[in-house]
């Protein structure tokens, strides 16, 4: 489904188009998706009414206060506990009403990485590793398993532990150890649960890059619960839940898009990074076809365009000549027009027409005026910097 007029900008990725035109079906899809715990008087929601699309080869991290309901979405994600309410296909099978053997089956496709490390203490590390393997892919030879185990404990570092029980490896080798054994099946869905946490600055960028292969060579989507901010820079989508609720889908390389082009409009040249990123996820999407009409001149004003993709033409009637409208300028990608009639309050000086398909974003008057007031002084915002590295 293309994604409606009235969708947020950040959420959306051009390329939606392309995959959706090639027949790629998304990874997950939720809707409506709610859980309880309890039963009873004792029956409390957890999870309200949340939606989620997700792409092969997308890296979302998830994130949000301690008890918003992270790892409880992230166990219904990989049928670790059954769908209650609404609906969740992940990995193009049904979720809802599925049998315990279904979500066993469904389970090995999925690379599961948690924070406790749930080894098995009288087996080495890759002992522990060709388990993963020996539940997937029963089929294969030992040799296999004995090779590609070897190649993925290489990959994280502990070539030298390889032979070791748990109780010989610190945390941060167990920790590289659960990653490896989640790993080494090369799922098409990874979960993980804080999977940095335990590790050191080195270990976590060498996590995340294996990451970044599996979702770049095999489409793997991927779903990271982290508080960690050293590892943000992976993340195609930052997923926030706020009490049970999803408050923010953000698409990382789109947000940053926006604020770029914001940063080049001179009504927003006093505003920091900080308040246009905040600006950019107010930005609601609109696909234009060849030949529209955009703004008439002479209306009131109540919205400011970027132009994502596409060309338009600036045209402007005089008085005595209404219906003859000469070109002032072509805009295209990147470019913005509306602000003026927003500024002045007067009515639109000028028509804009589509010269081709075009994708814009938009802000409504209200929208805009509050961007503005929004923009905060430089000490204020060097407060909120210090404040955030608590």
């Amino acid at each position: 489904m293309i994604p409606r007029t009235m969708e947020r900008a950040t959420q959306f990725d051009p390329s939606t188009r392309s995959k959706i035109s090639q027949g790629q079906s998304p990874s997950i899809l939720a809707q409506g998706l709610s859980h309880y715990f309890g039963v009873g008087e004792l029956k409390k929601q957890v999870l309200f009414d949340n939606n989620l699309t997700v792409w092969p080869g997308e890296i979302i991290i998830m994130t949000g206060p301690s008890g918003s309901g992270k790892t409880t979405l992230l166990t219904l994600l990989g049928a670790l506990r059954s769908v209650q309410e609404g609906s969740l296909e992940v990995l193009g099978e049904s979720l809802v009403g599925a049998k315990p053997r279904a979500m066993e089956q469904f389970r090995r496709k999925v690379g599961f990485i948690f924070q406790a490390h749930n080894l098995f203490e009288s087996l080495t590390a890759i002992q522990n590793v060709r388990m993963a393997l020996e539940l997937c892919y029963p089929d294969l030879s030992a040799q296999e398993q004995q090779d590609r185990a070897e190649r993925i404990l290489v990959s994280v570092g502990l070539d030298n532990r390889m032979h070791h029980r748990p109780k010989q490896l610190s945390g941060g080798q167990k920790q590289r150890v659960a990653i490896a054994r989640g790993l080494v099946h090369e799922p098409k869905l990874v979960l993980a649960d804080e999977p940095t946490a335990a590790l050191d600055e080195h270990s976590g960028r060498t996590v995340v890059e294996l990451f970044q292969k599996l979702a770049r060579e095999l489409q793997t989507t991927i779903v990271i619960v982290t508080h960690d901010n050293r590892i943000l820079d992976v993340a195609d989508r930052i997923l926030t839940l706020v009490d049970g609720s999803i408050r923010s889908d953000a698409l990382v390389k789109e947000a940053a898009i926006i604020t770029q082009m914001l940063a080049k409009c001179p009504v927003f040249e006093r505003v920091t990074p900080r308040t246009l990123t905040r600006v950019a996820d107010e930005f609601t999407i609109e696909h234009v076809a060849a030949g529209q009409q955009i703004i008439r001149q002479g209306d009131q004003g109540d919205r400011f365009y970027l132009i994502r993709q596409g060309r338009v033409s600036v045209r402007r009637s005089q008085p005595e000549q209404e219906t003859t409208q000469q070109e002032i300028v072509q805009l295209s990608q990147g470019d913005f027009f509306g602000e003026m009639a927003l500024l002045s309050g007067q009515p639109r000086n000028a028509s804009v027409w589509a010269l081709e398909p075009c994708l814009l974003y938009w802000l409504n008057q209200e929208r805009f005026q509050t961007a503005l007031a929004d923009t905060v002084s430089m000490e204020a915002e060097v407060r909120e910097a210090y404040f955030d590295r608590q």
